[in-house]
């Protein structure tokens, strides 16, 4: 990876972007990709689209989502202590002992999330922490100076960790899930205009927020853009560590290659453009296969307007949802490259529908 673009994924990764929250991240990628479209635009809750042939009727959408999970400020004890609720997916059982900023209009404040000292608790009684037990201490004696220091309830909140590269593979850090997905995307239009790529279709390279809480800001950009193709990239379970049984999640591995997944969401004569494609440049793939839906922003594009014709592109991830989620430098290469070349093969007017 060159140093420039190593450089914004550092930066990038390192900026908090919780979900409702994602403006500064999103102000960081789009001065990256500006310099490789030819116009851009922001819809009311903060997705960004960078456009290259905005005059093009055929559109073409590749995308992430650019949100991080996070927690809500919710209870403010007299004494000082802050509980907190889930903003997405996060998960109580890690929170004990880490660091946190909480995000107010005065700036950052740091915190930890305290716990009991295993001294005191009795071990026939401990169960895992859950999100009624677990709590913040920002060093306060009361609420008042909770209240003082900004802090009020509806504050986000953040874990404070970093992005580290581990053994020389492994790209380590929060939020991994899915701002590499939008660094992946950049590198994509960035190399088409380095390249002097000239496509025949509008492509739109779409970075969506809210997605951890439902998939919103992929349904709202969708119907804004009725793209004719759209190709998603998310994360995926990595499932070769302890507590994944591969009979139902599967038999994926980090370094192994990207992942293409099969379901009803999936446009299978896109798919196989997809697969033909990785074949053809040998770029190691994996497959899966999902079940009603596949959970991510694909199923937004999918199902909007009239329909469109969707795929998904995943990376094999350990440790979703943690701090330490963990990917292999060379999947995300690969995926970079399978979308550069998908989208130089190309054709203008592509029909994928099944039956003609």
């Amino acid at each position: 990876m060159r140093e420039e673009s190593f450089n914004f994924l550092q930066t990038y990764l390192n900026n908090a972007a919780p979900t409702g929250f994602e403006s500064s991240g999103q102000k960081l990628w789009l001065d990256y990709i500006k310099p490789y479209i030819d116009e851009y635009f922001v819809d009311t809750y903060g997705s960004v689209v960078g456009v290259i042939n905005p005059e093009a009727e055929y559109k073409v959408v590749i995308e992430a989502h650019a949100d991080e999970i996070s927690w809500f400020v919710n209870y403010i004890t007299p004494e000082g202590y802050i509980y907190v609720r889930r903003n997405g997916g996060s998960d109580a059982v890690i929170a004990p002992s880490k660091r946190v900023n909480i995000h107010t209009k005065k700036g950052l404040v740091k915190a930890v999330f305290g716990y009991p000292a295993i001294h005191v608790r009795k071990p026939d009684q401990d169960k895992a922490p859950t999100v009624e037990t677990i709590f913040l201490d920002c060093g306060a004696a009361n609420k008042q100076e909770v209240e003082d220091m900004g802090i009020h309830v509806g504050c986000v909140v953040t874990f404070d960790d970093e992005f580290w590269v581990m053994n020389e593979k492994y790209y380590v850090g929060r939020a991994l899930d899915n701002r590499i997905g939008g660094f992946m995307i950049a590198e994509v239009a960035r190399m088409l205009k380095e390249n002097e790529v000239k496509l025949p279709f509008g492509l739109y390279i779409v970075n969506a927020v809210q997605e951890e809480i439902g998939l919103r800001g992929a349904e709202m950009i969708a119907h804004r853009i009725k793209p004719n193709v759209a190709v998603i990239t998310d994360v995926t379970h990595d499932t070769q560590s302890q507590g994944y049984e591969k009979k139902t999640n599967g038999d994926l591995h980090c370094g192994k290659g990207l992942v293409l997944t099969y379901g009803p969401a999936v446009q299978n004569n896109l798919l196989d453009m997809l697969i033909e494609v990785a074949r053809k440049n040998e770029i190691p793939f994996q497959r899966a296969a999902a079940t009603r839906a596949t959970g991510t922003d694909t199923d937004a594009f999918a199902y909007s307007s009239e329909g469109v014709a969707s795929a998904l592109i995943s990376l094999p991830l350990k440790y979703m949802h943690t701090t330490v989620e963990t990917v292999h430098k060379d999947d995300v290469e690969n995926i970079i490259q399978l979308y550069y070349h998908f989208l130089t093969q190309l054709q203008s007017g592509h029909d994928f529908r099944y039956l003609k």
